[in-house]
């Protein structure tokens, strides 16, 4: 287990909630970050909103330009000559029927939340095997370790990314390399606002459940403890975390309580 006090962080989809949190979390720590998404503006707010902003840099990044990677990846690690974590956060949500979802909407979770995410893991990891040190930490989802109604693209696409990154870990153990799995429940951020219907466009609305929620700062500092303690897999939330339980032991159960809550 090791401090992150002072290392090298970048951080994706850093311009809003939990990235942002996270931003200023890691900032008291006095780390160095890079901080990613598409919104420059944003990301701009949020480091004039940190202690130390002359230790945070601002990269561009569309997790779409799959072939972009590799160019994102060496500019990253030119800003301070190394990077000791990659927090893979960024990712869009879905709120829609599978009966009513076009094929395109799927196909765009999995480009986002899953090839994006893969494609910008191996463009690091080369860097991460060279100096026999490195930490990745994808933030997935409770739902990419149970489903739910509404959300068939976003589960299918998180749950991918645990088979992904359990095999990089097994491969790469040798080489230094960690991987952390996060796994959120209720986070009051815009995430229910930004998830794409069935037909693309926004849902535009917010949710009781993620309205009630994890405060983002609170979520953060739980998952920095579990960064720093190596955790294979981290559940972070409210009541919603007994589904992993039920999940493993009762998965009869586990579906009629989901299908009795309340999961739009």
């Amino acid at each position: 287990m090791g401090k992150i006090d002072g290392k090298v962080v970048w951080i994706t989809g850093a311009s809003s909630g939990i990235g942002e949190a996270l931003t200023y979390e890691l900032d008291k720590k006095r780390c160095k970050l890079i901080l990613s998404s598409r919104k420059n503006e944003e990301l701009e707010l949020v480091r004039n909103n940190c202690q130390n902003p002359n230790n945070i840099k601002i990269l561009a990044l569309d997790l779409l330009d799959f072939e972009g990677a590799p160019n994102i990846t060496e500019q990253a690690w030119s800003s301070f000559g190394t990077i000791d974590y990659l927090i893979n956060n960024a990712g869009i949500s879905q709120r829609s029927l599978i009966a009513e979802t076009e094929f395109e909407i799927y196909k765009k979770l999995i480009d986002v939340n899953y090839l994006g995410t893969v494609a910008l893991t191996k463009a690091l990891l080369p860097y991460f095997i060279r100096q026999n040190n490195g930490h990745f930490v994808t933030v997935t989802s409770l739902m990419g370790k149970f489903s739910s109604p509404y959300r068939s693209g976003y589960c299918g696409a998180k749950h991918a990314l645990h088979g992904f990154f359990d095999g990089l870990r097994m491969e790469h153990e040798k080489d230094g390399v960690n991987v952390t799995l996060i796994c959120p429940g209720f986070v009051q951020t815009n995430v229910a606002i930004n998830a794409l219907t069935g037909d693309g466009k926004p849902q535009n609305q917010e949710d009781e459940k993620t309205k009630n929620g994890l405060p983002p700062n609170i979520f953060a500092k739980r998952m920095i403890s579990a960064i720093e303690k190596e955790k294979f897999e981290a559940y972070i939330g409210k009541k919603e975390v007994s589904g992993i339980y039920l999940k493993r032991f009762f998965p009869r159960m586990l579906h009629k309580v989901v299908l009795r809550s309340d999961v739009r």
